[in-house]
């Protein structure tokens, strides 16, 4: 026990050296802090996207929810998901570095032509950002918590996290993020997916035996039912979860970060392969099933097998890589927040604010955002699962913008997309704070659309109010550059339009 906590503790040191040193050698100006300089090779670019998607949610969440959901959490192998990326970001990444821009929402403001949209989105972002990070501070709590076996609270734990994450983004940016990220990944890899093999041998005999043993047990838990986690819904779940990977906007800085967009699509091919753990996790939350029955938080079902079949040391280096899995993106999380309050709310709203200016405003914003995040966590009560599904019906909402901005012709004017995005935000608001869903807003609707998740439901409320408000303003909206005729396509920079 005394050398799980020594490990773990061990780790967060780690973690805040590898931070702070990476800022060697560089000025750390907005550009150099924000996105990298935009001059990151694909092994760091594919690290962060990695680090930016598999999080605690996939530590703990995953798992969890397998442990209690059973067949519907396959949704969360979603590698279509880089489909989109495929498609999306290399026209994000030209777009972006042509007109020098650092954030989504300086994407939206350009490409709309409107400042107050462009501060729409960063209040959009903010509100699915918190969510997020929130998220990763409460998973980083459980597995500190359980990985020390008791010896540091979650309390404690969440502190030393913020204060870590906090100290290391405000010197470094995201290359403190990306160094950090390099361990996570290995460790991830090596320690989830030893687990996802060697827990069903342990405890069945086998991959096999654990299955044949669980549908004799429970003969529809590895099945979608016919109501409620119905393949609609797991349509629509993995649907929102493809549409959201380009809209969140910690995904920009990445992106950005990139050196070319073939660097960005080499990723999106290469990504996917890394899904494996996923396949993992889902195996560790099928096999915590009957052997640690009754778990009141199915987001303990790892950390009570790993506890139980593994030595401290090696539940220690477990310990390390679900705090890192919290770390990584969490790090990520906190600096893009810090730049939509510092760059697209605070500036927009004082124009004569100067880069320099912002990006010290960035940097102070980082400890008081973190501090938020953490009151935030102790308040929260809800799985891990749920408040990542709660946190993509949010973004998703830009998605109709997003694709539209895209396009030669943008079809969607400047008022559309107000009203569009303002519909989805609502929509999902209020049956968030409700606790309504999509049977309760369409009481009348066929089954399968009662089972949809009700951010896909308000997206497709957002498309129809895009539609009809551009078609009324009769007015093409987007910056000039996007009503190019096809004919000048031979001069776009790489990936810079579909």
């Amino acid at each position: 026990m005394n050398t799980a906590l020594a490990i773990l503790g061990s780790a967060f040191v780690l973690v805040l050296v590898l931070g702070l040193l990476a800022r060697r050698g560089r000025t750390m100006d907005l550009e150099q802090w924000s996105v990298g300089g935009r001059g990151l090779g694909s092994l760091l670019v594919f690290l962060l996207a990695a680090g930016e998607n598999f999080t605690t949610y996939t530590f703990l969440g995953g798992s969890g929810g397998a442990y209690s959901m059973g067949g519907p959490m396959i949704y969360m192998f979603s590698s279509i998901c880089y489909v989109v990326f495929y498609w999306l970001a290399p026209p994000i990444w030209a777009y972006a570095r042509r007109h020098k821009l650092l954030t989504a929402p300086d994407l939206y403001a350009h490409k709309y032509r409107s400042k107050a949209f462009g501060v729409l989105t960063a209040v959009v972002g903010v509100v699915s950002l918190v969510p997020y990070l929130v998220l990763q501070l409460k998973g980083l709590g459980i597995i500190v918590h359980e990985c020390s076996y008791g010896r540091i609270s979650q309390g404690a734990a969440v502190w030393i996290g913020v204060v870590v994450i906090a100290v290391y983004v405000t010197v470094s940016g995201l290359r403190g993020t990306a160094w950090n990220a390099i361990i996570k990944d290995t460790l991830m890899l090596v320690l989830v997916v030893g687990l996802g093999l060697y827990l069903p041998i342990h405890y069945y005999g086998g991959l096999g035996d654990m299955f044949h043993a669980l549908s004799a047990a429970h003969p529809h838990f590895l099945t979608l039912p016919d109501h409620g986690y119905s393949v609609w819904w797991y349509i629509s779940t993995s649907l929102l979860f493809a549409l959201g990977i380009c809209t969140w906007p910690h995904m920009m800085p990445g992106i950005l970060a990139a050196r070319s967009a073939k660097a960005l699509r080499r990723n999106a091919v290469i990504t996917p392969a890394y899904q494996i753990v996923l396949v993992m996790v889902l195996v560790i939350g099928f096999t915590a099933v009957l052997k640690v029955p009754g778990l009141k938080d199915g987001d303990l079902a790892l950390l009570s097998l790993a506890k139980d079949a593994l030595p401290p040391w090696l539940v220690g280096l477990v310990g390390v890589a679900g705090m890192l899995a919290a770390l990584v993106p969490g790090a990520m999380l906190l600096q893009s927040a810090a730049m939509l309050v510092a760059k697209n709310i605070y500036q927009t709203a004082r124009p004569a604010t100067s880069e320099r200016t912002v990006g010290r405003l960035s940097r102070l914003l980082v400890p008081v955002l973190a501090l938020v995040a953490a009151v935030l966590t102790f308040r929260g009560g809800e799985a891990i699962a749920m408040l990542l599904i709660m946190a993509y019906g949010f973004v998703v909402q830009l998605f109709p913008v997003l694709v539209a901005s895209m396009w030669r012709r943008n079809p969607v004017t400047t008022a559309g997309a107000w009203a569009g995005v303002c519909t989805g935000v609502a929509i999902v608001s209020w049956t968030t704070l409700t606790d309504a869903t999509s049977a309760s807003l369409l009481p009348w609707a066929p089954r399968p659309v009662q089972d949809l998740d009700v951010g896909v439901v308000a997206m497709v409320a957002n498309i129809l109010v895009l539609a009809v408000v551009s078609a009324a303003t009769r007015r093409r909206a987007g910056h000039p550059d996007d009503a190019r005729p096809a004919t000048a396509a031979a001069t776009v920079p790489e990936g810079a339009a579909l």
